[in-house]
């Protein structure tokens, strides 16, 4: 890979890593909202008597709210892997990269 390509390699890696720190960010701040939903539902749930049908539909909503989050953590953890991806291969753009400013700079040697 010459320098030109791995420099631009870099920097498109550089952008995927910021569009996937971007929505990593995006998905900590849904579970931050969906947290305090639950939150308020369980306030609101605690005033009501366990048997009636406010209390039961409210429990049903806290439970798919909990299943929000589940999937919320699973797209965080395919995010991370990604990410975790993407910089082990800017790395090897980085070496590449060093390699052929010494190869330019170097004489060829």
């Amino acid at each position: 890979m010459g320098l030109i390509t791995a420099t631009i390699r870099k920097t498109q890696l550089n952008n995927y890593r910021l569009d996937l720190e971007y929505k990593m960010m995006l998905i900590s701040s849904s579970k931050l909202n969906l947290s305090q939903t639950v939150n308020d539902l369980l306030s609101v749930a605690s005033d009501l008597d366990a048997d009636s049908p406010e209390a039961k539909a409210l429990e049903k909503r806290k439970e798919r709210l909990y299943l929000v989050e589940k999937k919320l953590d699973e797209q965080m953890q395919r995010f991370e892997t990604q990410l975790k991806m993407v910089e082990a291969e800017m790395q090897s753009c980085n070496q590449m990269i060093d390699k052929n400013i010494q190869y330019s700079f170097g004489g060829g040697r």
